[in-house]
């Protein structure tokens, strides 16, 4: 999903309400512990989640699962953080999560660093400035999860150098 992009859910006859009570602390963990993987095979300093991160991914996550519909929130609601979202028909796992983010890594050009559509959510990931993240996860009543991950500072910053700095290539 593009970073401006809209992605339907798979929609069921029924209520909008949400069956689940959100990111578990082990489902936290989960996502953490599978990004500081992923950043110490590109020598990047490891994440820490942060609680307000946290809560205010966990309030996104389910907003999205009460309306069923994948779409970033408003930069204005997210002051200086980044955000990567996920959808699937099933609970998902943390890992799940992170290493579907992180495959997106085989579209990424080293050789020629900068955003596109299909890498954001691989170099939000393992973007070197970012310091803390926070998760959330929320499932609809027909079972699809939606989850948040929230990342400060945010990464992807679009200037000049700032890919070159920020998203290296994993070490041999």
């Amino acid at each position: 999903m593009s970073a401006s992009g809209v992605k339907r859910a798979e929609e069921r006859k029924g209520g909008r309400r949400m069956t689940s009570g959100g990111a578990s602390k082990q489902f936290n963990n989960e996502v953490l512990k599978a990004h500081n993987e992923y950043r110490q095979q590109h020598g990047v300093p490891p994440l820490k989640l942060c609680k307000k991160l946290n809560r205010e991914a966990q309030q996104y996550s389910e907003a999205l699962a009460s309306t069923r519909m994948l779409k970033h929130s408003p930069e204005s609601s997210r002051g200086q953080c980044g955000e990567n979202l996920a959808w699937a028909s099933y609970d998902q796992t943390g890992k799940e999560v992170a290493d579907r983010w992180y495959s997106e890594i085989k579209n990424y050009n080293f050789q020629q660093p900068g955003f596109t559509s299909g890498t954001g959510h691989f170099t939000a990931m393992v973007w070197k400035n970012t310091k803390k993240m926070g998760v959330g996860k929320a499932s609809a009543s027909d079972g699809s999860s939606f989850v948040v991950a929230r990342y400060f500072p945010a990464g992807n910053v679009v200037n000049q150098g700032f890919f070159e700095e920020n998203v290296l290539p994993p070490k041999k």
